[in-house]
């Protein structure tokens, strides 16, 4: 399912109940869901051209089908510059906290490796959005800020979503996933700061009620 959200933002749903989502903005695909995701995500890019392939971080449920992605479409794979190792070699060793439910869902969704064709900065473009670097959930995660209509594609700085219920739920990401919670923590202070007027996740629905992402902020500050 691929639904607007925006001026060329686009939402791709490639798991029910919106609980892992990738993103088209212009003619840009940032991120790719799982290895299983990849027919999800070429039916909703039906009669539709991509430039490019870029990620918001190299987790498994977020690059699991890049390289099928780029070498389908025949697209640069651009990933922040701390997040290109793992994607190119497949090496996660401190990448990913080693526990039970990472490495679970490591071996199920996790994708090839791929070469990654630009290492992001902050600050550099994609799309009409700028590069914002939000490290700790992983080292190289970045969001995609466009301060013109306050439109934020973050990734898993947050999730939007209960994974016991599936309903909305705003919060920081399971520490069992995220090997730097309190530099995570710093990014969310980062990112809250933009006053955005629309997040989107990697997990949950998008965000329009910043109310709610300034009361979380006054309990992690």
């Amino acid at each position: 399912m691929i639904r607007k959200l925006a001026p060329d933002v686009y939402q791709i749903s490639v798991m029910p109940r919106q609980s892992i989502n990738t993103y088209l903005i212009g003619d840009v695909l940032v991120d790719s869901g799982s290895r299983q995701s990849f027919k999800k995500i070429a039916k909703a890019l039906k009669n539709r051209k991509i430039s490019r392939h870029t990620l918001t971080h190299a987790h498994p449920d977020h690059q699991g089908s890049s390289k099928q992605v780029c070498e389908t479409y025949k697209v640069p794979l651009w990933c922040g510059s701390k997040d290109a190792v793992a994607m190119e070699t497949g090496d996660y060793t401190g990448f990913i906290p080693e526990n039970a439910i990472s490495n679970f869902v490591d071996k199920r969704f996790r994708g090839p490796e791929h070469p990654v064709d630009r290492r992001l900065e902050e600050g550099d473009e994609v799309a009409g959005f700028t590069v914002i670097d939000v490290p700790g959930h992983s080292p190289g995660h970045v969001a995609y800020w466009r301060e013109k209509d306050g439109v934020l594609v973050l990734g898993d700085v947050l999730r939007n979503m209960n994974y016991a219920t599936t309903l909305a739920y705003l919060a920081e990401p399971p520490k069992v996933f995220t090997p730097d919670p309190a530099m995570n923590r710093k990014s969310i202070l980062k990112i809250a700061e933009l006053k955005p007027k629309l997040i989107t996740f990697g997990h949950g629905a998008p965000l329009t009620n910043m109310d709610k992402l300034y009361r979380l902020v006054d309990r992690i500050s």
